[in-house]
């Protein structure tokens, strides 16, 4: 069963980009390095609503950790995911940064 992301981007630039990302239910992100060309990338992610069991966040080396809610991030650099979602949804209000 494929399960769909919902994303809706409020800005985006080649540098600089905000969006509201929905996980479902079942829904899990492996883990994983996002490339990018060239630069550095940095995101900064505030958890608007937490899964009711499961979606919990990993990354080999945070900048931030606030209280598992908020995250800086380097996801160019270090390897990051997303455990499955038992129940619930994960919302996030994400804002990404290539300099």
């Amino acid at each position: 069963m494929i399960v769909k992301v919902k994303n809706r981007a409020f800005f985006n630039s080649r540098i600089f980009s905000v969006n509201l990302v929905t996980y479902p239910t079942n829904h899990k992100v492996m883990n994983h390095i996002d490339p990018v060309q060239q630069g550095r990338y940095y995101k900064l992610n505030f958890v608007l609503m937490q899964p009711k069991v499961g979606g919990v966040f990993s990354c080999t080396k945070c900048i931030i950790n606030f209280c598992d809610r908020i995250y800086l991030f380097r996801p160019d650099k270090y390897k990051h995911s997303v455990s499955k979602i038992g129940s619930g949804k994960r919302v996030l209000l994400t804002f990404a940064l290539n300099i």
